[in-house]
Formats: structure tokens, C-alpha cells, sequence
């Protein structure tokens, strides 16, 4: 009896040891698999990002365009502004070069060109687009651009383009002086060009691509940085701590994030075509051409300077600032800085990245302070998304400065026309702009700031497009912004 109840304890000891075993393993395994998960998801208190590749999983990086929290109503709007922004580019598989539309055998028709026309009528124009082969189109999505101009009087006026989808379109033009009239349509990019950049415009929104040093001592390290970076090495996070804009560069080997002292762009990714796509991008071809009439391509239709601006030599880089000018006879304090990354400036100081929003929100405000916002053109190559995000932010500062000050004068500069090359094209196509300035237009609706139209200024002026127009179209934009800034009756 006492060796069977021996043998018993002992089972039940043996029993009890492994069971502690068992459970020191799970714990472990446990731990290990709950230190892994962290390592995967959080971000250290140096602001690096612990990449997957720590992980043994395989996943992206974090890209702050795809995972913002939205509310519904920012998520209502988003898709609101997506929908708009829809170009409608038929489905109709691989496209020859010779069947692509061909500006110089395209024509446009003036369709009321007999009638008497008066100051306020509106023109209609008729625009009959055809292949290489001289065979007219079936289907639209061409990007077109229209204006009526009158070189005597250095007047235009800029075009409403209406797409049948069947291979016509029509432009209506308001005529807003009397005199001799010009209307002139170019082809900015076929439908089968559009195509290729909507592509390029989901699948490489790092084809611009920029950087930035960090330095301790002699130490030094430069590493690519960008608003989503590809593959899996670990993340310095400069996501915008008030914003929550997000910036990331790669982390260096060999110094912490915080030694991050500049920002300037790196490049432009090359080879981003295939060779029957690039036949959609010719200069003299196909990109920005003129379409001409088959008729008549006209109707008959029945300043002031700042002089005691001084300005301040702060020693700041050439389009990045910051700058500063005073005018003490008439009490004027002018100020400028560039927006936050992404910009392709020159070097910028890590500390001279100031976010739109967050200066807005150091501005007191009041009748005699007036507030100017040109930023989009540096935001061609990313998902939309990423503008949409930058717009609210600085729209929700711009709503705030609004509310503490009602007097105070907000005036945003739209996208202007540019010179299009072939390369160009791919980064900074009128198209891609277009879709910019529609949603800065729609999300700035009804929320009391004024608009200097630089998009129609320049697509109505007969000088040559240029990313920075020439000086009488700066001259016309200010122009229309001091008269927002002192109106006639005061």
C-alpha cells in the first residue's frame, strides 16, 4: 500500500514539473511573438519606424495617403472629390501609335460664326479630333485647352471643354470685350497619353524622389526620404506632430533620426515608359499642339507699384526663404517661407520645413492682415489623396484663423499652365494640375477666402506657357490680389 501511494506522489510530482515546462515554454513563445508584433507596429521614442524586415513578415511600409484616419464626413468628401476628378478614359485595350489622336489633322469648327455677336454672348465651338491614319476617333478622353485672345488688346478669356465621348467635343466661350476675336484649341495630351499617366500616377508616386543629410560630428549619411518608401529597411517617422502630415526618410546606419539636418530632392526616376508608350509623349507631335479650324478662327464682337517696399537680406536660398520687406511709409510688414516637404527647392534647412497649417496657426489675424497660399505644384506626382490631406489641414487652420479674426483677408493662387516636354510630362503634366486645382477649388468653396485665378490667367494670355509665367502675368495676379487686398471703396 505504501509503495503504490509513493509511486502516486511521484506521478503526480513528475506531472506537476512538467507542466511548469510546458508553461515556461508558452510564456516564452508568448513574449517572443508579443515583442515581434511591436517591433512590426509601434514607432520608437528616436522617431524611427521598426521596419517588417525585423519581422520576418513581408508587408509595406506605412504611406500616410493610404492609412489616415478619415471621419465620415472627410471620407464623404474624399470620395466626393474623387468621383469628380474621374476622367473618362475608355476601356479599349492597347492603342497603336497611328490610331492615337493627331492634332494636325483634327480640326475645329466655329458653329455660330455668322451671328452678331455682343459683349456677354457666348461662342460655340465644335472640335472634330482623327488619328494619324486621318480616321475620325470613336471615343473621347483627349485633354484639350481653349481660349479666345485678342493679341491687340493683350486680352483672353479661357474655354468650358465638353467631352461627347464619341470623338467630339464643344467649347463655349463667354465674350468678354469687343473687337476682333481668336479662338485657339491645342491638344495637351491625347487619350492614349492619359492613360499611360494615370497609370504612372497610381503605380509610382515615388518617381520623384528626394532626400536628406544627417550628421554627428564627422559622421555623416544621406538616405532617400518621401512621403510612402518602397521595401522594408527601417523608417526615420517625421510625420508633422500637430498635422499628422507624414514624412519618412530611410534611417541611417549608423546615425539616430535626430540628427536629420536639411531636405532637398533627389531626382526623377527614369525609364518609367515602355517603347510604344513613348510615341503618346512627342515634341512637335502630340504634346501641347495646336488643333487648327477648318473656317474662320475668329469673330467681330460689338498700375500701380509698392514703391517704398525695402527689402530685408536674410540671406535665405533663392525660392525657399524665408523673406522679409518693409514698407514704413504706408506701415507694411511682408513676409514669405515655402510650404513643407514635398518640395523640389533647392536644400532646405530641416528646421526651416514649416507646414502651411501650423503657421496659419501662429497668426493672429485681424482687418489688417492679409494671408497668401500658393501650394500644389510640387504635389503633381502623388496620389491625390496626399493633396486632399494637405488641404484639409491647412483648410481646417485657415477655418480657425477665420473664426478668432473674421476681418482677416485669405487669398489662395490656383495651378497655372506650364511648358510640356516629353519627360516633363510624366511629372508635371497640365493634367495632373487640373485635377489639383479642381479639388483646391472645390474644398476651399463657401469657406470666405478669395481666388486669384492663375489657371485661366494663363491659359487665356496669349505668351507661352512656363511653370513661372513671365512678368505681365505675375503683374496681372497681383494686380487681382491687391484688388482683394484694398478694395476701390476704401
Amino acid at each position: 500500500m505504501w509503495i503504490n501511494f509513493f509511486k502516486l506522489r511521484l506521478f503526480c510530482c513528475l506531472l506537476a514539473v512538467l507542466m511548469v515546462v510546458v508553461l515556461v515554454i508558452n510564456v516564452t513563445q508568448v513574449e517572443y511573438l508579443d515583442h515581434e508584433t511591436v517591433s512590426a507596429t509601434f514607432i520608437d521614442s528616436s522617431g524611427q519606424f521598426v521596419s517588417s524586415q525585423m519581422t520576418r513578415i513581408s508587408r509595406n511600409p506605412y504611406c500616410g495617403y493610404e492609412h489616415q484616419t478619415l471621419s465620415s464626413r472627410e471620407r464623404t468628401e474624399e470620395d466626393s472629390l474623387l468621383a469628380a476628378l474621374q476622367w473618362q478614359v475608355p476601356d479599349v485595350g492597347p492603342v497603336p501609335f497611328v490610331k492615337s489622336t493627331d492634332p494636325s489633322s483634327s480640326y475645329f469648327v466655329i458653329l455660330n460664326s455668322a451671328a452678331f455677336f455682343k459683349v456677354g454672348s457666348q461662342l460655340e465651338v465644335l472640335v472634330h479630333v482623327q488619328d494619324f491614319q486621318r480616321k475620325p476617333k470613336k471615343y473621347g478622353g483627349d485633354y484639350l485647352q481653349a481660349r479666345i485672345h485678342s493679341p491687340k488688346l493683350q486680352a483672353g478669356a479661357v474655354g468650358r471643354v465638353v467631352d461627347y465621348q464619341n470623338g467630339f467635343y464643344k467649347v463655349f466661350f463667354t465674350l468678354l470685350w469687343p473687337g476682333k476675336v481668336k479662338v485657339s484649341i491645342s491638344l495637351v495630351h491625347p487619350t492614349e497619353g492619359i492613360r499611360v499617366l494615370q497609370r504612372l500616377q497610381e503605380e509610382k508616386p515615388h518617381r520623384v524622389y528626394f532626400k536628406s543629410l544627417f550628421r554627428s560630428g564627422r559622421i555623416s549619411e544621406t538616405t532617400e526620404c518621401n512621403v510612402c518608401l518602397p521595401g522594408s529597411l527601417p523608417l526615420c517617422n517625421f510625420t508633422d506632430v500637430y498635422t499628422g502630415e507624414p514624412w519618412f526618410c530611410f534611417k541611417p546606419k549608423k546615425l539616430p533620426c535626430s540628427s536629420r539636418i536639411n531636405h532637398f530632392k533627389g531626382g526623377y526616376l527614369k525609364g518609367l515608359l515602355t517603347a510604344a508608350e513613348t510615341a503618346f509623349f512627342q515634341s512637335g507631335v502630340n504634346i501641347k499642339m495646336p488643333i487648327n479650324s477648318s473656317g474662320p478662327d475668329w469673330v467681330t464682337v460689338i498700375p500701380r507699384r509698392i514703391k517704398d517696399l525695402v527689402e530685408f537680406n536674410l540671406g535665405s536660398p533663392k525660392n525657399v526663404g524665408p523673406f522679409l520687406a518693409v514698407d514704413q511709409k504706408h506701415n507694411i510688414l511682408l513676409k514669405y517661407r515655402c510650404h513643407g516637404p514635398p518640395i523640389r527647392f533647392t536644400t532646405v534647412f530641416s528646421n526651416e520645413l514649416h507646414y502651411v497649417a501650423n503657421e496659419l496657426n501662429g497668426i493672429v489675424g485681424g482687418k489688417n492682415t492679409v494671408v497668401a497660399i500658393a501650394i500644389w505644384s510640387h504635389f503633381s506626382t502623388f496620389p491625390l489623396e496626399v493633396y486632399i490631406r494637405r488641404l484639409r489641414n491647412i483648410r481646417r487652420a485657415v477655418v480657425q484663423l477665420l473664426d478668432r479674426s473674421p476681418k482677416t483677408v485669405i487669398v489662395i493662387r490656383t495651378a497655372n499652365a506650364q511648358e510640356l516636354g516629353p519627360e516633363v510630362s510624366l511629372f508635371n503634366s497640365d493634367w495632373y494640375n487640373f485635377q489639383l486645382d479642381t479639388i483646391l477649388r472645390k474644398m476651399f468653396s463657401g469657406v470666405g477666402v478669395y481666388l486669384v485665378d492663375a489657371w485661366e490667367m494663363t491659359l487665356a494670355h496669349y505668351l507661352p506657357h512656363k511653370l513661372h509665367p513671365d512678368e505681365v502675368i505675375v503683374k496681372n495676379q497681383l494686380d487681382m490680389f491687391l484688388s482683394f487686398v484694398c478694395p476701390l471703396e476704401t
